[in-house]
This record gives C-alpha cells, structure tokens and sequence, in this order.
C-alpha cells in the first residue's frame, strides 16, 4: 500500500521497520466498516446453505452435494480470507511471517477448491441436459461426494507445492518488516494461471455452450409437444423443465463467477506485483465478493432455499423430524 514519508513506522524500535498506511481515517472507517460486512454476510448466508442442505434430506442431491462444496470454500473465504485480507490492506501486518505464509496458502487453496466446484457443476448440468437418460445412473450421491474430496485433497496438495518455500523461508520476500505481500515468479504463475484458471473456465464454457444449444432444442421441443395430454409425456415434460430451470440458474452461477474471477486473473497475468498495490485492491474485494453473490443467487432462484432459511431462522429445525420436512 503507498504512503507517504511522514508515515509513523509500524515497529518503531526497527530501522528496517514498513511505514504504516496513510489512509484518511473517515476512509479507512468506511472501508473496513463496508468490507467487515460484506465478511459477515458471506459467513452468514453461506452458512445457512451449509445447514441447509446438510440438514433436510430431501436436499441430499448429487447437485446439492456440489453446492454445499462450495458453500463450504466460500464460507471459509468469508471467515478467514476477508478478514485477513483487510487487516492486510488497511493496517501493519502484527502476525508474522508464518501466519502470512499460512494466509497466503488457504488463499491459492480456497479459489483452486471453488474453481473445481464449478467445473464439478458444469458435468452435472451436461449430463443431466444432455444425457439425461443415464444421469440417475452416472451422477450418484457416491460419485459427487468421491469427487468432492477429490477436489479439495488435490487442491490442499497442488497449493501446497506453490506455497512450500514460503513456509521454510517466510521472510525472503519482505523488504521490510511490517508487510505481508504476496510474490510469485514469473513461471510458476504462470503455471497456476493455466492449472487454475484457463483450462478449467474453457472446460466450463464448453461444456455450458454445448448445455444451451440442448436447451434450446429442448424448449423448443416442448413447446411443440405442450398440448400431449398422456401422463407419461407430463412427466416427461416437468422433469424436462426442472432440468432447464436448473441449468439457467446454475448458469447465473457461472457467469457470475467468471465476472468475479477474470479481473483477479488477469491482473495476475499482467503484472503479479499489481496486487500488493492499491490498484489491485479492487479485482482482489471482487474475487471475494463472489462468495457473498453465491448464496444470494440461490435465494434469488431457489425456492428450496428460502423455505429452508425461514424453517431455520424460526428454530423449526429444532424440532424432532425437521430433517424430514418438505422442503421442495
């Protein structure tokens, strides 16, 4: 963060001591005030996701199991990364090398866990729209919950190889004590740019464009079938419609996410530096905005969820059976 020369040293008793930030206090007020917020909302709302769908059985979907993965990294995102992310911008960092290179590893782990959730989440749509008659049989409750620990085990293990000289020598990046800044080389960057980003979002697009254009050709299918008066097509066409509906609010879920993440990305790919500085402060609150936006679009397109919040906010979970209530 720039400050000026008359800043007061953040360890006075230290001549290699950083200089504290100079931010106008009505400023620093008003952002750790709006970004504190931002925090909490994020841990609180994600967190009626997390007892929601853990908690109602009817929930228990191969889907729902995805969503809770990533209810999970965006609740720690909001519990642990923003936080931290504030004291790092807003004030002198009091904590320690170590604690940095800990801060600096669950922060390449949560968005690597994200990542893969969404990719997780674009199968599941492709599937379920595009082969939707072997769906039951190919998306099991088993398969999600193996490739959910999958994603987090191999994310925990591929953050840990970028991060590993932090941990043994946290202090060789710092040029003053007092700061806690996040350096990576060139190459490696690069690296986690690609493994991180660019091949899962291409994996992502294709799979939702190949998504739509079935979609589409099934809307338009039932559109033309609408006056079939069998029982059987009825429930062909209410299982169709509740796979689109689906599909359209999970992808609300992707685009919002690709517009949080490509800013952060991008300025990555450009100059890493940038994001130490007050320039890159802003694509870094819009990376950790997305785990706010999450939950609220479920609120926003599902039923189930806003059903589930008010049985919750009531302590009707409290009661014996409440897991079995009727959510849907």
């Amino acid at each position: 963060m720039e400050v000026d020369d008359g800043a007061e040293l953040c360890f006075p008793q230290l001549n290699t001591s950083c200089r504290k930030p100079t931010l106008p206090r009505s400023e620093a007020v008003f952002l750790n005030t709006l970004l504190s917020s931002i925090s909490l909302l994020t841990v609180a709302l994600n967190l009626l996701v997390i007892i929601s769908v853990s908690h109602f059985r009817q929930l228990h979907t191969p889907t729902n199991i995805l969503l809770l993965s990533l209810a999970v990294s965006d609740f720690l995102m909001g519990l642990l990364l923003m936080p931290v992310e504030i004291l790092r911008k807003t004030s002198c960092w009091f904590l320690g090398d170590l604690m940095c290179s800990l801060f600096k590893y669950v922060a390449y782990i949560i968005p690597s866990v994200s990542v893969g959730d969404m990719v997780l989440i674009s199968v599941d749509r492709y599937v379920a729209i595009c082969d939707p008659l072997h769906y039951t049989t190919r998306i099991t409750e088993r398969r999600v919950k193996l490739c959910v620990c999958l994603c987090w085990f191999c994310s925990v293990f591929y953050c840990s190889l970028f991060v590993k000289d932090d941990l043994t020598q946290p202090e060789r990046y710092y040029s003053c004590y007092g700061e806690c800044v996040i350096v990576v080389d060139r190459i490696t960057e690069a690296v986690n740019l690609v493994l991180t980003f660019i091949v899962p979002v291409t994996v992502i697009i294709v799979l939702y464009m190949r998504v739509f254009v079935v979609a589409v050709s099934q809307a338009r299918a039932m559109r033309s079938h609408i006056t079939a008066v069998t029982l059987q097509r009825s429930v062909t066409l209410t299982t169709k419609k509740s796979e689109l509906k689906a599909a359209r609010t999970l992808g609300v879920l992707v685009v919002v996410f690709l517009i949080c993440f490509c800013p952060y990305y991008c300025v990555s790919l450009a100059d890493d530096s940038l994001l130490n500085t007050s320039s890159g402060t802003f694509v870094i609150y819009l990376f950790s905005l997305n785990s706010c936006l999450n939950p609220v679009i479920y609120a926003m397109f599902y039923p189930w969820f806003r059903k589930s919040v008010k049985v919750i906010v009531t302590l009707q979970i409290l009661q014996p059976g409440s897991c079995e209530a009727n959510i849907l």
